[in-house]
Protein backbone atom coordinates (compact mmCIF):
# COMPACT_ATOMS: atom_id res chain seq x y z
CA UNK A 1 0.00 0.00 0.00
CA UNK A 2 0.96 3.58 -0.67
CA UNK A 3 0.41 6.85 0.92
CA UNK A 4 0.15 10.52 1.00
CA UNK A 5 1.05 12.53 4.00
CA UNK A 6 -0.06 15.61 4.10
CA UNK A 7 0.99 17.89 7.12
CA UNK A 8 0.63 20.93 8.67
CA UNK A 9 -2.63 22.21 7.83
CA UNK A 10 -3.58 24.82 10.12
CA UNK A 11 -7.86 25.60 10.76
CA UNK A 12 -9.35 27.43 13.13
CA UNK A 13 -12.36 26.39 14.50
CA UNK A 14 -14.49 26.17 17.99
CA UNK A 15 -14.15 22.80 18.94
CA UNK A 16 -14.53 22.12 22.77
CA UNK A 17 -16.07 21.32 26.02
CA UNK A 18 -15.66 24.92 27.76
CA UNK A 19 -18.31 27.37 26.94
CA UNK A 20 -14.66 29.88 25.89
CA UNK A 21 -13.87 27.61 23.39
CA UNK A 22 -16.72 27.41 21.51
CA UNK A 23 -17.26 31.45 21.35
CA UNK A 24 -13.51 32.37 21.37
CA UNK A 25 -11.91 29.44 18.91
CA UNK A 26 -8.45 28.76 18.70
CA UNK A 27 -5.71 27.35 16.36
CA UNK A 28 -5.41 23.81 15.49
CA UNK A 29 -3.70 21.45 13.55
CA UNK A 30 -4.07 18.60 11.29
CA UNK A 31 -1.79 16.06 9.56
CA UNK A 32 -2.88 13.06 7.25
CA UNK A 33 -1.61 10.33 5.99
CA UNK A 34 -3.33 8.44 3.17
CA UNK A 35 -3.28 4.77 2.01
CA UNK A 36 -3.90 4.64 -1.22
CA UNK A 37 -2.54 2.57 -4.69
CA UNK A 38 -0.20 5.45 -6.83
CA UNK A 39 0.69 2.83 -9.39
CA UNK A 40 -1.53 4.38 -12.04
CA UNK A 41 -0.87 7.86 -10.94
CA UNK A 42 3.27 7.12 -11.11
CA UNK A 43 2.73 5.79 -14.78
CA UNK A 44 -0.02 8.32 -16.20
CA UNK A 45 1.23 11.28 -14.60
CA UNK A 46 -2.31 12.31 -14.31
CA UNK A 47 -4.15 13.76 -11.14
CA UNK A 48 -7.48 11.85 -11.97
CA UNK A 49 -5.22 8.71 -10.61
CA UNK A 50 -4.35 10.17 -7.44
CA UNK A 51 -5.67 12.71 -4.95
CA UNK A 52 -6.25 16.45 -5.36
CA UNK A 53 -4.02 17.57 -2.21
CA UNK A 54 -5.62 20.88 -2.37
CA UNK A 55 -9.11 19.46 -2.25
CA UNK A 56 -8.32 17.60 0.77
CA UNK A 57 -7.00 20.83 2.21
CA UNK A 58 -9.73 22.66 1.58
CA UNK A 59 -12.15 20.26 2.99
CA UNK A 60 -10.37 19.44 5.88
CA UNK A 61 -10.26 23.48 6.79
CA UNK A 62 -13.63 23.73 6.32
CA UNK A 63 -15.02 20.85 8.42
CA UNK A 64 -12.59 22.32 11.50
CA UNK A 65 -14.25 25.62 10.99
CA UNK A 66 -17.87 24.17 10.81
CA UNK A 67 -17.21 21.88 13.64
CA UNK A 68 -19.16 22.53 16.83
CA UNK A 69 -18.31 19.41 18.70
CA UNK A 70 -16.86 19.26 22.28
CA UNK A 71 -14.30 16.42 21.76
CA UNK A 72 -11.12 16.17 19.55
CA UNK A 73 -12.03 12.32 18.64
CA UNK A 74 -15.27 13.37 17.30
CA UNK A 75 -13.79 16.18 14.74
CA UNK A 76 -11.57 13.65 13.68
CA UNK A 77 -13.30 10.91 12.97
CA UNK A 78 -15.55 12.93 10.88
CA UNK A 79 -12.66 14.24 8.82
CA UNK A 80 -11.41 10.43 8.30
CA UNK A 81 -14.87 9.58 7.05
CA UNK A 82 -14.77 12.48 4.49
CA UNK A 83 -11.51 11.59 3.30
CA UNK A 84 -12.52 7.65 2.85
CA UNK A 85 -15.34 8.97 0.62
CA UNK A 86 -12.18 9.72 -2.20
CA UNK A 87 -12.61 7.12 -4.38
CA UNK A 88 -8.67 5.73 -4.33
CA UNK A 89 -8.14 5.89 -0.63
CA UNK A 90 -8.48 2.85 1.22
CA UNK A 91 -7.74 4.18 4.53
CA UNK A 92 -6.81 7.12 6.46
CA UNK A 93 -4.62 8.29 9.75
CA UNK A 94 -5.77 11.67 11.04
CA UNK A 95 -4.04 13.96 13.79
CA UNK A 96 -5.53 16.44 14.87
CA UNK A 97 -3.94 18.64 17.07
CA UNK A 98 -5.11 21.23 19.77
CA UNK A 99 -2.50 23.61 19.83
CA UNK A 100 -3.29 25.80 23.36
CA UNK A 101 -5.49 23.31 25.31
CA UNK A 102 -6.97 25.22 27.84
CA UNK A 103 -5.51 23.34 30.81
CA UNK A 104 -4.08 25.54 33.65
CA UNK A 105 -0.16 25.14 34.01
CA UNK A 106 0.60 23.44 30.52
CA UNK A 107 1.97 25.21 27.88
CA UNK A 108 1.84 21.85 25.70
CA UNK A 109 -0.63 20.12 23.06
CA UNK A 110 -2.98 17.78 23.00
CA UNK A 111 -3.43 15.43 20.04
CA UNK A 112 -5.74 12.80 18.80
CA UNK A 113 -4.71 10.34 16.64
CA UNK A 114 -7.24 7.80 14.80
CA UNK A 115 -6.75 5.69 12.15
CA UNK A 116 -9.55 4.29 9.80
CA UNK A 117 -10.24 1.83 7.09
CA UNK A 118 -12.51 2.05 4.20
CA UNK A 119 -15.50 -0.80 4.50
CA UNK A 120 -16.05 -2.92 1.54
Amino acid sequence: MDSISITGIRCYGYIGFFPEEKVLGQWFEVDLTLGLDLTAASKSDALEDTVDYGSIVNTVQKLVKQSKSALLEKVANTIATDILQQRLVQNVKVRLTKLAAPIPDFGGKVTIEITRVKEK
